[in-house]
């Protein structure tokens, strides 16, 4: 379901961060399909976090093609990640690289300090079923001549 990832962060002279979701700071760089940079935004919300918008850091794809995200107003969008990470039953973390110019599909809700971001999540690809039965949907980057 993608409980972590890594992604450069340009204030940092570029060098990787890894962010969990399980901490409340995680933020994810974000882009919207248009390429308008959001830069960091918050990831989702955990259950003791006050706010707007659903518990949790995921949208299911099924949820969103039955209009289940459409009260939310959201927007389509691209979180800039060069890996993400997902966790075995045993709770054993695997992590797998991104391709270039490719990102996690998102959608991203509210407005300034309210902003939240949900990675998208489909079915896994056969080869990782073991793994977890959800998996972060991936998605070409606007442009492609980004940095990621």
């Amino acid at each position: 379901m993608c409980g972590g990832v890594e992604a450069k962060d340009k204030n940092r002279a570029y060098e990787p961060v890894r962010v969990y979701f399980p901490n409340p700071m995680a933020a994810l760089p974000v882009v919207l399909e248009d390429g308008t940079d959001l830069g960091w935004v918050r990831w989702g919300r955990r259950k003791e976090q006050p706010g707007w918008g659903p518990q949790g850091g995921w949208a299911k794809y099924e949820t969103i093609e039955r209009g289940g995200w459409e009260k939310y107003h959201p927007q389509r969008a691209i979180a800039l990640v060069s890996r993400f990470m997902e966790k075995d039953a045993e709770r054993v973390s695997h992590w797998f690289d991104m391709n270039d110019g490719y990102g996690l599909e998102c959608l991203v809700i509210g407005e300034a300090q309210e902003r939240r971001v949900y990675v998208v999540t489909r079915a896994p690809p056969a080869a990782y079923e073991w793994l977890h039965d959800r998996w972060p949907a991936v998605t070409p980057v606007p442009g492609n001549d980004r940095e990621m």
